[in-house]
């Protein structure tokens, strides 16, 4: 049906309709005197349909305030939620009704035609151009909406209608066939009743024997009730005898735990007393030991080799070390001095890593190592490629870099002449020339495979 009133039909599309729309266009105000509650349901669907979709190109500082929460729902939920702002929106807001006609010019063209066989589309466009005719467009679809509605009304109240008349008619057929079974019924009423009385008869007996079990039950729920009486009080005598053996046993546990404190408490006097005596004697030797030490003239805790690079050189060669167990063995050693070429190593097992993971990862690892065997360990990195030298290495193991234009292969060569002759050194490195020049002073090279190993073994 079309949606154009009637003294406009047969004018679309002339140079006077146009000139209408242009008047009715720069007269504007017409849909701000529109009272919004008028607009029909599919009218005010529409509406807040094309206004929600304009919604989501446009910036913010361009959305007015009331639609501000709007934009904040997910755009497929935007004309739902949000359909009574939108639409008042329209009416109240100019700006935002041109930006939306602007919008649906891009991309919904035929959304903004007045001329739709759509009656509701010609009234959104009517509405949205701010049209002369558009309290007339929207009159016309709530009239065609409130016509539809009693429509449906109409169509659901006659197939009700219909359906209370097929229930009628077989109500009437259900009682002619009723009254049937009722003459036929009178004839054999008679022998029914006969046999009524005779199944009556039969039901007086069973009940007055009924009625004899019943008294039987319940001499022998009396002879019950008594037996469980006695079996209670028997009961109830047998509870007071354990509930006094329960107490006795109780005050018997209490003196045992009274004994148990009294035991306690004279062992922690005694290692109180043995804690003391140790104590006096550890203080005795404590002095002793300070007193032969200032008569030898030694610190507390001198310098180690390591620590200062510089010390006897060791002289003999060293013969490698092969296997875990031997390792294991070099590590039990007292005071033995386990030097690991970082990169070396950290390159052979997790190369994938950053330098920075590989050097912290190793470090940990090796303090873990240290606590276990007690071995002094130095780990040697090139400082060439380091931007931040860290402070200290984790507990037990001290770390070292190289000095510019100094490798780390020279600082384990140094580390190894620092130390004493006779004191055991193991060298972790794969690499040839630092094994040759290290065994010549005594030390014993370990690859860095098999260190690792000892390093995830642990």
């Amino acid at each position: 049906m079309n949606s154009v009133p009637e003294d406009r039909q047969g004018q679309e599309g002339s140079p006077a309709d146009d000139s209408v729309v242009d008047s009715a266009q720069q007269t504007g105000g017409v849909v701000a005197e529109l009272d919004v509650d008028s607009f029909a349901p599919p009218l005010r669907a529409r509406l807040a349909d094309l206004a929600a979709a304009a919604l989501g190109d446009m910036r913010a500082g361009d959305v007015p305030p009331p639609l501000r929460a709007v934009v904040r729902f997910a755009p497929a939920k935007r004309a739902r939620l949000g359909q009574e702002p939108l639409v008042n929106a329209l009416r109240e807001y100019p700006v935002f009704r041109a930006a939306v006609v602007d919008w649906c010019r891009s991309h919904r063209p035929a959304a903004v035609e007045l001329h739709q066989q759509d009656a509701v589309g010609a009234a959104a466009a009517a509405v949205l151009l701010d049209h002369a005719c558009a309290p007339h467009y929207v009159e016309l679809t709530a009239l065609r909406h409130e016509q539809s509605h009693q429509r449906s009304e109409r169509d659901s109240a006659i197939a009700k209608a219909d359906k209370l008349a097929v229930e009628v008619e077989g109500l009437r057929r259900d009682l002619a066939e009723a009254r049937e079974v009722a003459e036929h019924a009178g004839d054999a009423g008679g022998a029914e009743a006969d046999r009524l009385r005779k199944r009556l008869r039969e039901q007086g007996m069973r009940l007055r024997e009924a009625k004899d079990a019943a008294e039987g039950a319940r001499a022998e729920a009396e002879r019950a009730r008594s037996d469980s009486e006695a079996a209670v009080v028997e009961l109830t005598a047998e509870r007071d005898r354990e509930r006094a053996r329960a107490q006795d046993e109780r005050q018997r546990a209490e003196r045992a735990v009274s004994e148990v404190d009294v035991a306690r408490q004279s062992a922690r006097e005694a290692r109180k007393g043995d804690e003391v005596r140790l104590s006096l004697l550890l203080e005795t030797m404590e002095g002793a030991l300070g007193g032969l030490r200032r008569e030898l003239g030694t610190g507390e805790q001198g310098p180690r080799p390591a620590d200062t690079l510089s010390g006897v050189l060791a002289t003999g060669e060293a013969t490698d070390v092969g296997d875990l167990a031997g390792l294991d063995r070099l590590l039990r050693l007292p005071a033995v001095h386990l030097v690991v070429d970082g990169y070396n190593v950290t390159k052979t097992g997790y190369p994938e890593l950053p330098l920075a993971d590989q050097r912290d990862r190793l470090a940990h690892q090796l303090a873990t190592l240290a606590a276990r065997t007690g071995a002094e360990v130095t780990l040697v990195f090139d400082g060439a490629d380091v931007v931040s030298v860290p402070g200290a290495g984790p507990r037990g193991v001290r770390v070292l870099f190289s000095e510019p234009g100094v490798q780390a292969d020279d600082v384990i060569r140094g580390l190894v002449r620092a130390e004493p002759y006779g004191r055991q050194i193991v060298v972790a490195t794969s690499d040839r020339a630092v094994v040759r020049s290290v065994r010549e002073h005594g030390a014993r090279p370990v690859s860095s495979a098999l260190l690792l190993s000892r390093l995830t073994r642990s």
